[in-house]
């Protein structure tokens, strides 16, 4: 019973600083020291946020009058799912593509010494500077911005991939090798397994830099997406709209890394120190 309490407090223990941001925040606006058209308290935008959530009146001709349609959802909605299908599948295809060439890159010289020359040519440049080039190549919708989102998280996860390989300690490939083991199955039981930590570390950090070209792309390329509405919303000037929009990415990605968390402390069970 003590344990769960002291876990409770602790768990609640780091709420305490954003009631007090948000309280100080509100009391700001609300006494005049800030322009609320410049930064709207937050009030105002737990209003704007709801009315982004929530389904608009829809015209119906048929019976002539206005009716709410719940089989349609509100903006929020749509724009959250357009961004989290966009940012999966580029995160996916860039994981699909930089595992592999990592652990041949990690666990080959050979292979290393072909491809790391290019690697290092390309890591530098930040996958923004693409966006000419992806509208060219792909035009505008999804294409470019799953293609943007993809390169973003290719090379965190490739340069952890192969970080993670060169890293496995010799006393288990040593020991793998008295018992017989052949190279397919080191490779399958020591070398993957043991370098899992630094590959699941690349791809929480892949997902990260995926969110941040996601949000460039879609205000460059689509008109569907957290950014693009957040670009509508600067247009307009509607500064709740763009903080309300802004938190809903913060949403987005704390459920997202929420789930990848969960997901690595399943696959490193075993690993020292996870219970």
């Amino acid at each position: 019973m003590a344990k769960a309490k002291i876990d409770f407090l602790s768990r609640i223990k780091g709420i305490w600083v954003p009631i007090l941001a948000v309280a100080i925040w509100e009391l700001v606006v609300r006494i005049g020291w800030v322009n609320p058209q410049v930064l709207p308290a937050p009030s105002a935008v737990i209003v704007r946020w709801y009315q982004y959530l929530m389904p608009q009146e829809a015209y119906d001709p048929a019976s002539g009058v206005s009716k709410v349609s719940w089989m349609f959802s509100g903006e929020l909605v749509h724009d959250l799912w357009a961004s989290f299908y966009r940012v999966i599948l580029g995160c996916v295809i860039g994981g699909v593509l930089a595992l592999p060439l990592g652990l041949l890159m990690g666990a080959s010289q050979k292979v290393y010494d072909y491809f790391n020359p290019l690697v290092q040519v390309l890591r530098p440049i930040p996958p923004i500077a693409y966006i000419p080039l992806a509208i060219l190549w792909f035009g505008l919708g999804n294409p470019p911005a799953v293609f943007l989102i993809a390169l973003g998280a290719f090379f965190p996860i490739l340069m952890n991939t192969i970080v993670g390989v060169r890293a496995v300690d010799s006393i288990y490939i040593r020991a793998a090798r008295n018992l017989g083991a052949g190279s397919f199955l080191m490779f399958r039981k020591v070398i993957v397994p043991a370098a899992m930590p630094y590959i699941l570390s690349g791809i929480r950090i892949g997902i990260g830099t995926g969110f941040i070209c996601m949000i460039v792309a879609e205000m460059i390329a689509v008109n569907s997406g957290l950014g693009y509405r957040i670009l509508e919303a600067r247009e307009y000037f509607w500064s709740d709209k763009i903080i309300a929009g802004m938190f809903s990415i913060g949403l987005l990605g704390l459920a997202i890394d929420t789930v990848v968390d969960k997901l690595n402390n399943y696959l490193l069970r075993w690993h020292r120190g996870l219970e």
